[in-house]
Formats: structure tokens, sequence, C-alpha cells
């Protein structure tokens, strides 16, 4: 056995021995026509806390700043998202505190709820 596999042997012993797993746990995901997405959280309806940044009116699209969106597995981050319904984009303006529900809707993330607080 050359010196390569015999390191790889020990690192795969030790590393199951120490607990460490190897392949991502994908029990929160369902494959649809080959592409993996994530499955509905508990609570389908939960609205997440967000800042909004910019708004893209010829784009329709709302930039935010928004907590984890554990729905669509997406941790907080600052991202546009297209808005479902185009009258979003007045209802709101840069700096306000809202309540939004992001879903994967025909491929592309999008803001289908949207609230201020």
């Amino acid at each position: 056995m050359n010196r390569l596999t015999i390191l790889s042997a020990v690192f795969m012993t030790a590393a199951v021995a120490s607990g460490v797993a190897f392949a991502d746990d994908m029990s929160g995901m369902k494959m649809n026509s080959g592409a993996m997405s994530p499955a509905p959280a508990s609570g389908n309806a939960a609205m997440t806390d967000a800042v909004v940044k910019h708004i893209d009116v010829s784009d329709d699209m709302i930039t935010l700043k928004h907590g984890a969106l554990a729905n669509v597995g997406m941790p907080a981050m600052t991202m546009a998202f297209k808005a479902k319904d185009v009258s979003m984009l007045n209802e709101v303006k840069e700096g306000d505190n809202v309540r939004v529900r992001v879903e994967n809707v025909n491929g592309a993330l999008t803001i289908v709820k949207l609230a201020k607080r």
C-alpha cells in the first residue's frame, strides 16, 4: 500500500471515530424534477424581519437586508429579490423595516408577502 492510501485510511478511521460526518444532512431536502430544493419549514407562512435597502422599479426588485430565510435555506444577508406583486414596490421606501415571506417561484427567489413593521 502506498503512503497516500495509508494516510487516507487513517484519516477516515479517525474522522469516523470522532463522529465527523462526510455527507450533508439532506433530510430537509426534497427532489423536484432532479433539482434539490428545501422542504417547506414548519409554520410555512412564517415571515422574516428585513430592512429595505434599495428599490429597483425598472426590474421589479427590492433589495433587503434580511434575517435567515429558513424556508428557502438562506442565511441572513443583503440581497435583491423579485417582487411578486408590482404594487409592493410602491408600499415601501428605502430604510423601511418590514416583514417578508420569500419563496422560490419558477426558479426565482420572490417576495410573496410584504408588510411594514
